[in-house]
């Protein structure tokens, strides 16, 4: 072993009290490792994460949305039924309207966001948005009014929607109660 001339040599009696320090030591004898286990085998923690909080969502439900037929429908959880009722009935009027008619879908999309931004920064408190029955959409259905529930439901300024009247559109539109 070669010393470090840097470094002063160690005197006998610092080895002395080092070794007294020490006490009654053996040196480790090389001998043979315990067999190691063997680790276990890789968990998929992100898709099991997935997969639990989709089991979740589907047992947890919103009980205050709701969809029938053609008719849409939903409210917000703290939104009473006499409010929801004075909005299918009609009785909010309507300050602003969004014609959707003949969108693409990112169009349609992005027209939405725009108009509700509008909408809230005007202080309106409802709104009705046409979306159309998809007439033309042939099999797959109005596909734009899937879309719209599904968007109108993910923003936090929207309070309800319903189908609006006949008179306004029907099925074919929603009358959106916004927060203020």
């Amino acid at each position: 072993m070669s010393r470090d001339p840097d470094k002063p040599p160690i005197s006998d009696e610092d080895r002395e009290l080092f070794r007294d320090a020490l006490g009654d030591i053996a040196p480790v004898k090389p001998g043979r490792r315990p067999p190691r286990r063997a680790p276990p085998p890789p968990r998929p923690r992100s898709t099991e994460a997935d997969e639990a909080a989709v089991i979740e969502e589907l047992l947890e439900g919103d009980p205050e949305e709701f969809e029938t037929g053609d008719e849409l429908l939903y409210r917000r959880h703290g939104i009473q039924h006499a409010v929801m009722r004075r909005l299918r009935r009609g009785h909010y009027r309507c300050q602003a309207e969004l014609d959707l008619h003949g969108l693409f879908v990112d169009v349609a999309r992005r027209e939405v966001a725009a108009f509700l931004a509008e909408a809230r920064d005007a202080g309106y408190r409802c709104v009705r948005i046409v979306h159309g029955k998809g007439l033309r959409s042939g099999n797959r259905g109005p596909v734009l009014k899937s879309k719209l529930a599904l968007w109108l439901r993910r923003r936090d300024d929207v309070l309800a929607y319903c189908s609006a009247r006949p008179v306004d559109g029907g099925t074919g539109a929603v009358y959106v109660l916004l927060r203020r």
